[in-house]
């Protein structure tokens, strides 16, 4: 796998835990009853604790190999790899005091 895909799915998986929502990651197995974990949370508990709620479920492999789509910022006109452009978003954070 390209250390840029994973690094960016390794960037959302830690944007989704700085907004206190729950994340696992682990190897995905199934025990002898039946049941299916993640890194030895049992999935089955989690998807139980959530019934009847409307969840989005973002799963990624870690070991997939497939390029990362290089695309360009409509505002600056650079070329980015991440979720969003990365020059952008620092000015962003820069000008509304944040940094």
């Amino acid at each position: 796998m390209s250390a840029i895909r994973r690094a960016a799915i390794l960037k959302l998986a830690s944007a989704a835990y700085e907004m206190k929502l729950d994340v696992m990651n682990g190897m995905v197995s199934q025990d002898s009853n039946g049941c299916w974990q993640i890194g030895g949370h049992n999935l089955t508990d989690w998807l139980a604790a959530h019934e009847g709620q409307e969840i989005v479920l973002v799963m990624g492999a870690l070991d997939d190999d497939r390029p990362v789509e290089v695309r360009t910022c409509r505002t600056c006109g650079r070329d980015y790899t991440d979720i969003e452009c990365p020059y952008c978003r620092a000015n962003r954070i820069r000008l509304r005091g944040r940094a």
